[in-house]
């Protein structure tokens, strides 16, 4: 079988193919033998390098969640920048959100994977929003978890429900409208109060 003189080669093929699997089809509708003929690996191969299949979607979760990582700044104080590269990065990756939808729907948030990456990342998150919260570059009568809810459920929401977003602002919106749109929602919901940032 082809790549499997280079494991490594051989695995990254499966963590493609078994992304985009999962994105369209979730885990349980999701087919190992699929995986196998669209990386050119082997079925038992992909066994023996991920466990089963509930175990390779939480592996290419993982792997997913390191490559935004990677890709996009935790750096909230300048909020138009953070916005402007979590909503490219959405719409040139749509299967980071797939794969977060799919996990809600059949894992669910007491199974879901909770990596000590992936758990530390959402806590950098946060901090940066406390961070910018003390210098007065944001409002400060919000918890920051509050904050990055909102923030990330503005950005994500008509990204991963495009239809509910075609419904809503019809078919011929322009991308780049919702964006500004967006970012002066954003900017009204945590923009500091006058006066409020720490310095004496």
């Amino acid at each position: 079988m082809a790549g499997t003189r280079d494991p490594e080669a051989t695995k990254a093929r499966i963590f493609d193919a078994a992304t985009d699997e999962f994105a369209r089809y979730g885990i349980a509708g999701a087919r190992v033998d699929r995986i196998a003929r669209n990386a050119k690996a082997n079925k038992q191969l992909i066994y023996a390098y991920f466990g089963d299949k509930e175990q390779l979607f939480r592996q290419v979760l993982d792997k997913t969640m390191l490559q935004v990582a990677a890709s996009v700044t935790t750096d909230i104080e300048d909020l138009d920048e953070w916005i402007d590269q979590h909503i490219d990065y959405h719409r040139e990756h749509p299967e980071l959100l797939r794969l977060l939808m799919w996990e809600a729907l059949e894992l669910g948030p007491e199974n879901a994977s909770a990596s000590e990456m992936r758990c530390g990342r959402y806590q950098e998150k946060r901090d940066k929003v406390e961070i910018a919260q003390g210098k007065g570059l944001m409002r400060g009568d919000m918890p920051s978890g509050q904050v990055l809810m909102l923030l990330m459920g503005m950005i994500n929401y008509p990204l991963a429900v495009p239809q509910v977003t075609q419904f809503t602002l019809g078919p011929d919106l322009d991308p780049e409208v919702q964006r500004a749109w967006t970012k002066d929602a954003i900017r009204r919901i945590v923009a500091a109060e006058p006066g409020s940032g720490t310095e004496a």
